[in-house]
């Protein structure tokens, strides 16, 4: 691929592995994008070290490419603290991202046996005042299936979730949001597996392509 062409960088959220995102690198690689699943230890270190970490990694990779983000969950907030000079932003898509901060997450880090589970970012994700913006424009795609057998934290911790606020089995569809957002949407889709939606994909390609939905 000629080197103006954005390779797209695809983070998946805390306690996942690179492969969760496989689905959506197909659909990319299918619409003419390059991807790059970057996996990182997500309960092993802090978000910002994280960040730091997968900078390094995305220059080396993207030398002086563009780059687009698609991002799950927790990546989303990674890659808001990956302001780097090195990487050249174009367009951020944040699928389900806890973006004003998590109300399962301040739940959880109040149980000691979660914050070893899950690890530092836990506690991080609680509180959204001291993030960056996005280094680029992001369009969100949040879900709205509170329920899912192929999502635990729906039928586990997420039952902790008020009953009167939209969300995912996992983030509230009000923590995705941020004033800034180029685009916005709301899909049927549980948190654990959004980026496996053939609506989610669609979305994802539309903006990387045109910057809107």
């Amino acid at each position: 691929m000629a080197s103006g062409e954005p390779l797209v960088v695809l983070l998946h959220g805390l306690g996942r592995r690179h492969a969760s995102m496989a689905g959506m690198a197909r659909a990319l690689e299918a619409a003419g994008f390059e991807s790059y699943c970057a996996g990182y230890p997500s309960r092993r270190h802090g978000v910002r070290e994280l960040a730091a970490e997968l900078a390094d990694r995305v220059a080396a990779r993207a030398g002086d490419r563009p780059l687009c983000a698609v991002t799950h969950s927790m990546g989303g907030v990674v890659v808001r603290h990956m302001h780097d000079p090195r990487l050249r932003w174009r367009r951020i898509v944040m699928l389900a991202p806890p973006n004003q901060g998590s109300y399962l997450a301040r739940q959880l880090s109040r149980v000691g046996a979660m914050r070893w589970v899950f690890g530092p970012a836990i506690g991080e994700l609680a509180d959204a005042s001291s993030w960056p913006p996005p280094p680029a424009p992001v369009a969100v795609i949040a879900g709205t299936r509170r329920l899912a057998i192929g999502n635990p934290t729906s039928w586990t911790f997420g039952r902790a979730l008020p009953a009167d606020v939209a969300h995912d089995g996992t983030v509230a569809v009000h923590e995705t949001q941020l004033p800034e957002m180029a685009a916005f949407a709301e899909v049927d889709a549980t948190h654990s597996w959004i980026m496996r939606s053939p609506e989610v994909q669609a979305l994802t390609v539309r903006y990387l392509r045109t910057g809107a939905f």
